[in-house]
């Protein structure tokens, strides 16, 4: 829905006090915005780095999961193969012929190799699993040191946030009352050349002939026609509206 226009159409004049004291709202925000510095982009970060220690960590126990199934299935195999040896050397003693024994022989044989291998196995799997512990214990305190570190970045953007949260809610209602009073238009250009500009400031004063955005050197006569407030006019290198150095001190 199109924002409701006011009673009566504001002149420029009024425009333009009205457009200055937005701006001016709008940098009482932007500054108590700052006082937060780099916390909240700080706070996500070690907030993304903790979660991502954890993922590290569920893989990490995954691992150790594996390396011990591993091992227990390769003890396993070496009981089943003590048997199985046990098994034939005794069938060895029974046997009617030497093709018979050679064939158990063989069997044994296999079955040593089988020990071997998984014992072997075992080793590998031991030496990733005391690995995969060492590396577990590392992250779990590396996580709880982040965590501690996040805690305590939280707590002090929790704190500036509830000092300005006051502050902050107050210009913004009142930054919202002086957009009822302006027309569309001009708001869309005043947030568009807000959001291009570096520092934030869509509204500037000519301060000694120069713009304030830019420092541009301004005309004389374009200084006149500002002074005027006839017209809104906008500096042809940055693109900010211009204003005198007297518009907050006029009356309305």
């Amino acid at each position: 829905m199109a924002k409701e226009k006011v009673e009566q159409e504001l002149t420029v004049e009024e425009k333009l006090r009205a457009l200055y004291e937005l701006q001016t709202v709008n940098s009482k925000i932007d500054s108590l915005r700052i006082l937060a510095g780099e916390l909240p982009q700080e706070v996500k970060d070690m907030g993304d780095e903790v979660e991502g220690l954890k993922t590290r960590l569920t893989n990490i126990e995954n691992g150790i999961k594996e390396c011990e199934m591993g091992i227990s299935e390769h003890r396993v195999r070496i009981e089943n193969a003590n048997a199985a040896i046990s098994r034939y050397k005794e069938q060895q003693n029974n046997v009617r012929n030497n093709r018979e024994y050679d064939n158990l022989t063989k069997e044994i044989e296999y079955q040593e190799l089988e020990i071997e291998a998984s014992q072997r196995k075992i080793r590998n799997f031991t030496a990733d699993l005391e690995m995969r512990q060492a590396d577990k214990a590392k992250t779990i305190s590396d996580i709880e040191d982040k965590t501690v570190d996040l805690n305590q970045k939280r707590n002090e953007l929790d704190l500036i946030l509830a000092e300005t949260k006051e502050q902050t809610e107050k210009y913004m209602v009142r930054a919202a009352d002086l957009e009822k009073h302006i027309d569309e238009r001009l708001i869309t250009a005043f947030h568009r050349i807000r959001k291009n500009a570096r520092n934030g400031l869509a509204v500037v004063k000519v301060e000694r002939d120069s713009c304030g955005g830019c420092h541009s050197k301004i005309p004389a006569q374009r200084q006149l026609d500002i002074r005027l407030h006839k017209k809104i006019i906008v500096c042809e290198f940055c693109g900010r509206i211009l204003v005198d150095t007297e518009i907050d001190a006029k009356k309305k």
